[in-house]
Formats: C-alpha cells, structure tokens, sequence
C-alpha cells in the first residue's frame, strides 16, 4: 500500500511531501518527493499519556472506537478503578479486552489497590500480584504511586513495589498533588518518574528540575491545560499530555487532538506541541508505537491542517481505523464481571443526628479534585441534620457498596441542586456509591436506582428518574460507545436542569471520595482530611 503526504517531521522540525509505503503493518518505504502543498498532512498519532479507560464508562474496546476518530492510536492505561472494584480479575479484563480491538493499550500494575486503609474495596492488588503482573509483557509500567505519604516515608510495603518495578526495568508513574521542596525531593528520590497531579506552574517547574516528566492534565473533571501549558516553551522534552479520567460525553467530541490545538492556538511552538502530543510518550515507556520511520509500525494519522488537526484518518499497524469522523472499528461481544452485594436501602438510612448547626464542609471547586475544607449552616429538623439549598450546602453520602454497611454522611457545596439528588456507583478510587442531594427521600431513591441496576449513574427529581447501567464492574458499559455517550448526555442535561452548576457534576461527584487529594473529601468510612489522613468530624460542636 502507499500513500502521499506532508510528512511532519517532529524530531528535524520540518515538513515536507513523501511517499509513503505500507508492508506487513510497518513502514517499508518513506520516499521524498516534489513538494506539494494540496497533500494531507501525515503526522504521527496522538498518543493519551496517562488516562483510567473506565471514567469513559466504557470498556477498553468501546474507549478505541470512539479515540481513534479524534487520531489516538496509544494510551497509556492504569486500570487501578477495575482493579478497586474486582482485584486481579479486573486488571487481566483490561487487558484481555483490550486485546481483541486494533489499538495500543499500554496498561500498568495498580500500585495502591485499595487506594488507603480508610475505605472499603473490592479488591486488592499486592506485592506478590505485582511480581506476577511486572513479569507480564502486557504490563509496562507501576502505575500511579498514590500514596505519597507511604512513599516519602519509605513504607515497606510501598518500597517493595517499587523495587519489584526497578527490577524489571519498568517506568513509575507519580501521584503527588502539591508535594513541594524537601517532601517532593524524597518523594522523586524514591522512584517515580512522572507527575500529572500539578496544578499549579511552580508546583510543575520544581519537579521538572528533580528530573520528573511532567503530564498535562485536561479531562472531564479536572482542568490544568492553561495553567501548566507554557512549561512546553522551556520543557518539550519533558512534558506529555493526558486526560487521566474522560466521560464518555466528551470523548465523543475530541480528545488529546483538542490539547494540541489549543497549544498552537495560544502561540506554542508546533514542534514542540506535537512532541508533547506524540513522542515523548514513546521514549519514556518503551512503546511499541511508530513515529513515522521506516521499520516502524505503521501508527499515523492524516488531517487536514496543523492548527485544529481535524483527521481525515487514522492507521494503526498499517490498519484503517477511523476515517472522516467514523470509526472503523467493529464492536465486540463484551462479557460482564462486578462486584456489587449491598442492599436496598431506605429513607431513615440517610438521617443524620445533628449535633448543632455548624458544620465541615467539603467544597468542590470546578475543574479541580482539590477539595477545601470550609464551614456552614446547614438545616435542623426533628433533631435531624438536612440540606441548606439556600447556602447551596447539601448532604451528600457514600454508601459501601460490597457489603451492608450504614452509609457515611457529611456536607458539600457548589453542586447547586435545588431539586432531587444525583448519584454514581464511579467514586475513586473504590467505587462505592457517591450520591449528593436536597432532602433524605431522594438521596434513596437516586442510591437504590443504582443498586438496582448493580451500578451506574443517576439523577431524580420528583417523578422524573435517570439511570445509565453501567454493568461492567459498577463502572463501565459494555454498549456502544456511542450510545452510551448519548445517555450520559441526557442524564447530565437533567442535572444541569435540577440546578447542578458544575460543567460535569458526575464527573467531579465521582472525585468526592478520592481520599489522596486534600483538602476533605468523603469515603464510606467517613469524612477524611486527605493533608492529615486521618478522619474529620463532621460537626464542631464534637470537637
């Protein structure tokens, strides 16, 4: 097979018009010719440098449909939420499932499952599991070493993962939001290579100069493209970029393609941007991914220009995969697995005895998984604790979702619901029930719909109820891509309508019960302040 094009040539910096030839799924021949300025560009694919396959609700073949239209042909995958929810188990459906579609899942060994001692999970992953997974080809590297604390501190346990890693010769990625000075210093000395946790440029800049690869982040929930961005300028070796979590909504839409036209929008150099965009991924883990080079796989993409990288089509292993904004990959027959054994639960189960009007409270902040701690009023009624919508101050609940277990109670703010309830069995990092709401009955309602379905998304109002089944897992549905993108829509347009203010409320819900970023957040053991771990009252007349 051959083709024409303008070749972008990312490591010279120049762009000229080649001939390309296409043998055995590799690049066979790579010809210069007359120059041709009518030619389709021929870059490279996007690759996604850190991303949890199952926030997109989907399972890894369904993500691959919809991602190669927008010219990814590579991610780099830490199927730490499956692996929460049914342990080994989940890992090797990842993989395996992975597997039956033509696109380059570069999975790792979850490093911390369950992500902390102060919540229940499915599963766990231990040091032996990660012996047994870093002796696999299809692990690549230790994925997301969460626990910061564990890791500065050297914990044992924590310190054997990281040497069963070394020992193989495989990357570490890092999980270390605003570790700064001494405590990021010993926290790099320890092993991890990567960060995609920074949300601020100083924040960035001190771990580039410890040596760290530093991962753009811009997905669904959290946002931290504009402030890191311009660290390409001095950095473009050093800097990838990722999504990290995605809904299925907007990977719908675009995906690492949208970074880099917004990068070479706002005047960042092309070369650089694409680098970021398609390389350096490459050389930190070893892919098996092609960059254009005779004896490469045939891994590339077409678009019509260097400024929105609108992609007329996508080739992986020599492979059409997409063209012209339709995926060419066929669907599989999906099986299910999950783990989901709690019960119907009922009003009174929400109540909370109040112990004076003043409370913690959790604040979620829009396009960030930080969480302050600030305080509030909320409501008294017979004795009971209830939702302020006037202060915008509501209960939420996280309900453990692998046994029968009372579910834990505490307050949040900037939801903005002035009806019903919201709720997802998608809570990192274990995947219990996540529910936020006005009033007791319909936190119960919105949880049991979920129970119901042994997972997914929710919202109530009145008589009005939504549920997305997501029954693979409690989190990811096995369905067309598609449409199960179509659902999501409609279940966050009737959020938006009951109030929610946040641009993906389900997706920042599902952030509430991330132990490991501070300030507050809640697990179904409790409320937990993530800078002290350790566990909060909710009322300050206990204290």
């Amino acid at each position: 097979m051959q083709l024409q094009g303008q070749l972008v040539d990312i490591p010279n910096r120049k762009i000229y018009s080649v001939s390309l030839t296409l043998l055995d799924g590799k690049i066979s021949g790579l010809e210069k010719i007359e120059t041709d300025s009518s030619l389709p560009f021929l870059m490279p694919g996007f690759i996604d440098s850190h991303v949890h396959v199952e926030s997109s609700m989907l399972v890894p073949s369904e993500f691959a449909r919809l991602a190669v239209v927008h010219g990814t042909v590579a991610t780099v995958s830490d199927p730490h939420e499956i692996a929460n929810v049914c342990g080994m188990q989940g890992v090797e459906y990842m993989i395996e499932n992975g597997k039956q579609v033509p696109f380059k899942f570069y999975f790792g060994a979850p490093s911390c499952v369950p992500a902390t001692p102060f919540e229940t999970a499915g599963g766990e992953i231990n040091a032996a599991a990660i012996e047994e997974l870093m002796a696999r080809p299809e692990i690549h590297y230790l994925a997301e070493m969460m626990n910061w604390p564990g890791t500065v501190n050297r914990d044992k346990l924590v310190m054997e993962k990281i040497r069963i890693s070394k020992k193989y010769g495989k990357p570490i990625d890092g999980h270390a939001p605003g570790l700064r000075g001494e405590l990021a210093e010993k926290y790099v000395s320890a092993g991890p290579s990567t960060d995609h946790e920074c949300f601020t440029a100083e924040e960035a800049l001190g771990k580039l100069k410890l040596g760290m690869k530093i991962a753009i982040r811009e997905g669904s929930a959290a946002k931290n493209f504009e402030a890191l961005i311009d660290l390409i300028d001095e950095y473009p070796e050093m800097i990838m970029l990722c999504s990290d979590d995605k809904h299925p909504d907007s990977l719908a839409v675009s995906h690492i393609n949208e970074l880099a036209a917004r990068a070479v929008a706002k005047g960042k150099d092309l070369f650089s941007v694409l680098q970021a965009a398609c390389l350096n991924p490459i050389a930190h883990y070893s892919m098996n991914v092609g960059q254009l080079r005779i004896g490469d796989p045939a891994d590339f993409i077409l678009v019509n220009d260097l400024k929105d990288f609108k992609v007329i089509s996508t080739f992986i292993d020599g492979k059409k995969v997409a063209e012209n904004g339709r995926t060419l990959i066929q669907p599989i027959k999906n099986e299910l697995i999950n783990n989901f054994h709690t019960s119907i639960k009922k009003p009174e189960d929400f109540q909370l005895k109040a112990k004076g009007s003043k409370v913690k409270v959790i604040e979620a902040l829009d396009g960030q998984l930080i969480t302050p701690q600030i305080s509030g009023e909320i409501l008294i009624k017979d004795g009971f604790a209830e939702s302020n919508p006037a202060q915008d101050i509501l209960k939420i609940t996280v309900v453990n979702r692998y046994e029968d277990a009372p579910p834990a109670m505490a307050f949040i703010k900037n939801f903005g619901l002035q009806s019903g309830a919201i709720a997802s069995s998608v809570g990192h990092d274990s995947h219990n029930i996540i529910a936020v709401g006005i009033d007791d009955e319909s936190i119960c309602k919105v949880v049991n719909l979920i129970i119901a379905a042994k997972g997914g998304v929710s919202a109530v109002s009145g008589d009005q109820e939504e549920i997305l089944a997501l029954p693979v897992g409690g989190i990811m549905s096995a369905s067309d891509g598609y449409e199960v993108a179509a659902a999501y829509t409609k279940i966050d347009k009737l959020a938006k309508e009951m109030g929610a203010a946040l641009n993906s409320p389900f997706m920042t819900l599902s952030f509430m019960a991330l132990l490991v970023i501070p300030d507050l957040k809640l697990s179904d053991k409790g409320l937990f302040n993530g800078h002290k771990f350790e566990f909060e009252k909710v009322f300050f007349a206990d204290y």
